[in-house]
């Protein structure tokens, strides 16, 4: 059925965005591993089934929207992605009984870390997270990770957050951090952002973004005219691919990642 002994792939909805797909042909051609990485665009969760019984299957990443929703269909999750509550990896292992299990982790966290923390100063104490999603959830567990005090900001109200029409001038000049994790500004609504007031942002503020695809997105365009340093989801995408990668092929069975 593949030209691959192993396959590798993406689930969400929509994937028009993601450019996993070619990071990892390139990495396989580059590297000569017989591999093939594939889009799996699920309309609803339940198609997932479709995907875990490709034989070929070694693992696979989860995005929008289904970081969350994956979790219940999963035989064991890793403690950082059970303090995440998201999972963006999965590891699929062939048991010898012919059964096969499927192990959840999130290397959301690290990937976000290894690029954000060359960037920060003593200013960067306290953070804005806008969005509550799976990668929101990332976020805030790897700030608190480095002492980092995070805020998620959101459309409608949840624990522990903050909404939109509640941010003022006085909120945004006090969070020296603000990271964009919701959907907007993603190819193809490339001209919405989130509805902050950016006029609030400086250039004391670090302004990131997890959307990479445009390169800069609008959130980051508004931010960098007002002298913020800024950065996209790019490095983050890169660094987490790298940490999906070494999961899949981690001969040991285990969840300590």
């Amino acid at each position: 059925m593949f030209s691959a002994t192993s396959i590798y792939g993406l689930i969400g909805y929509p994937l028009g965005h993601s450019f996993s797909q070619r990071y990892f042909a390139e990495k396989f051609e580059r590297e000569g591993i017989d591999a093939q990485y594939l889009n799996f665009e699920l309309n609803d969760i339940s198609q997932i089934s479709d995907v875990i019984a490709i034989p070929e299957l070694r693992g696979f990443n989860v995005t929008i929207p289904y970081k969350q929703k994956i979790i219940p269909l999963l035989d064991s999750i890793s403690p950082m992605a059970r303090k995440a509550g998201a999972v963006n990896v999965v590891k699929v292992v062939d048991m010898p009984d012919g059964t096969r299990r499927l192990y959840g982790f999130n290397s959301d966290c690290g990937g976000f870390l290894s690029d954000i923390v060359p960037m920060l100063t003593p200013d960067h104490t306290k953070a804005l997270i806008l969005g509550h999603g799976g990668a929101a959830q990332a976020v805030r567990v790897a700030l608190d990770s480095i002492n980092i005090h995070s805020t998620y900001v959101t459309r409608r109200q949840l624990p522990d957050s903050i909404l939109f029409s509640e941010l003022t001038h006085g909120l945004v000049n006090d969070h020296k951090v603000i990271i964009q994790c919701t959907p907007l500004g993603m190819y193809p609504n490339i001209d919405s952002c989130p509805p902050i007031p950016y006029e609030a942002i400086g250039s004391r503020h670090l302004c990131y973004d997890v959307v990479y695809n445009p390169a800069p997105t609008e959130f980051l365009k508004r931010c960098a005219v007002r002298g913020a340093a800024v950065r996209d989801g790019a490095g983050m995408l890169i660094a987490q691919a790298e940490l999906a990668w070494n999961i899949w092929n981690d001969t040991r069975i285990t969840t300590k990642v």
